[in-house]
């Protein structure tokens, strides 16, 4: 496995309940600042593999950008059961953001 892709990993494991982080957030602090593609693919390919809060994870918008309607759902169902507010399908950056050390 290449270093980008464990620590895209290891950052989304860290994000605990109640917080976000974002694609391009994730992808910078993994080491490739323009790599927020390559976490979405670490995400698709590797969520249930490494048991990931994929859940967690939106767009610099603070948007939820999944188009399948299913899957939208259940992750704004994950969400709000951990108390995130989710308003127009986003969520409020400022006050859910998570910035690891």
């Amino acid at each position: 496995m290449k270093p980008f892709t464990e620590n895209v990993i290891r950052l989304i494991k860290q994000i605990p309940p109640g917080k976000v982080m974002t694609y391009g957030q994730i992808a910078k602090l993994a080491g490739s600042p323009r790599g927020a593609r390559q976490v979405v693919r670490v995400l698709h390919s590797m969520s249930k593999k490494y048991n990931l809060p994929w859940f967690r994870v939106i767009n610099s918008r603070g948007e939820i950008t999944i188009r399948d309607e299913e899957t939208h759902a259940a992750q704004m169902i994950f969400l709000e059961d951990e108390g995130i507010e989710v308003v127009n399908r986003s969520i409020d950056l400022t006050k859910y953001q998570y910035h690891p050390e």
